[in-house]
């Protein structure tokens, strides 16, 4: 998958970049994330998605990107799925109040959800790691990473096995 033109793209848009409280290197969230769809049994096509979704989530990474998008995949599926993950994932944020786990809309596509499983079990496992008990909304980041992985269908022994 390193080899794909949508991990390059990532690679070389993240650059050296870490994230700011953690100094985790920001391309680790991408490496673990395909680990973990590689575990669950992911296409290839969700991989190469998953590695484009930092790169249209956000309004402003749109706007920066999107021009540029036949040029970091060849692949309208690849490009269709990492939009469908910026429509699930962004309805859904942690400021968002949620009542219930039924609260959180799931994608038709097979693909999407399992990118938001790997999305949503790395990022728990970032935030238990280094910012459990510190962060100011630490009891709301819990809440919420329980209500996704819920919804995902992802139970705490299933989580543990993944973030492995």
């Amino acid at each position: 998958m390193v080899e794909s033109r949508e991990y390059r793209a990532i690679a070389a848009w993240y650059g050296e970049r870490t994230a700011r409280r953690s100094g985790v290197r920001l391309i680790a969230h991408i490496d673990e994330g395909l680990a973990i769809l590689e575990r669950l049994g992911a296409s290839s096509l969700a991989m190469r998605a998953f590695c484009l979704h930092p790169l249209v989530q956000g309004d402003a990474e749109l706007a920066t990107h999107g021009d540029q998008l036949a040029a970091l995949s060849t692949d309208v599926t690849v490009v269709a799925l990492a939009f469908e993950y910026r429509n699930i994932a962004n309805a859904t944020l942690s400021t968002r109040s949620i009542a219930t786990a039924a609260d959180i809309p799931l994608s038709p596509l097979a693909e999407v959800n399992a990118m938001l499983v790997a999305d949503k079990v790395q990022n728990r496992k970032d935030f238990i790691a280094c910012h459990r008990g510190t962060h100011p909304r630490s009891d709301a980041l819990d809440r919420y990473f329980a209500l996704w992985l819920e919804r995902l269908g992802i139970s705490e022994e299933r989580y543990r096995e993944l973030a492995r």
